[in-house]
């Protein structure tokens, strides 16, 4: 059994990691391995996601006020994982979830200071990267002045 300062401190870590993200990501994480934890933990922190697990009553108070709508229905062992970027934190556990299957679930989240499902996360978890969506604008770009230089020397060839 916790003591209360302990506990306390716990939500306030929580509090803090919920305030200081742009997202955040609900996982049920029931029979993980520790070495598949392991790794999801080094594969978030290289992304720059917070990783907690924390009980589920101490998460509910954490929570509470932190956004608008109902928190969604957290079951099974429950963990948190925090992003300053909006999209990473659902990006990278769904990345996790696709390569370990049935290990992971996402419950829900906190998206734009609202309380989301399920579903809209795993939507936010799809869309690519920043980096991803800067280079098709660069291809696209790209791709009609490509056409007409190819245009443009084939009608020089046949002159």
């Amino acid at each position: 059994m916790l003591q209360k300062s302990r506990k306390e401190e716990m939500i306030k870590d929580l509090e803090k990691a919920i305030k200081g993200s742009e997202s955040v990501v609900f996982v049920n994480f029931h029979g993980m391995k520790v070495s598949d934890e392991t790794t999801l933990r080094r594969g978030l922190r290289e992304q720059g996601v917070d990783y907690k697990v924390s009980r589920k009553t101490l998460l509910k108070r954490a929570l509470l006020k932190k956004a608008e709508g109902e928190i969604p229905v957290l079951s099974g062992e429950v963990a948190i994982a925090c992003s300053k970027d909006q999209t990473a934190s659902s990006r990278e556990i769904y990345n996790f979830q696709k390569t370990h299957k049935g290990i992971l679930e996402i419950l829900g989240g906190i998206f734009e200071g609202k309380f989301v499902g399920k579903e809209k996360m795993m939507e936010i978890a799809t869309i690519p990267s920043r980096e991803v969506l800067l280079s098709k604008i660069a291809f696209l770009l790209k791709s009609p002045m490509q056409r007409l230089a190819l245009a443009v020397n084939e009608v020089a060839k046949s002159k």
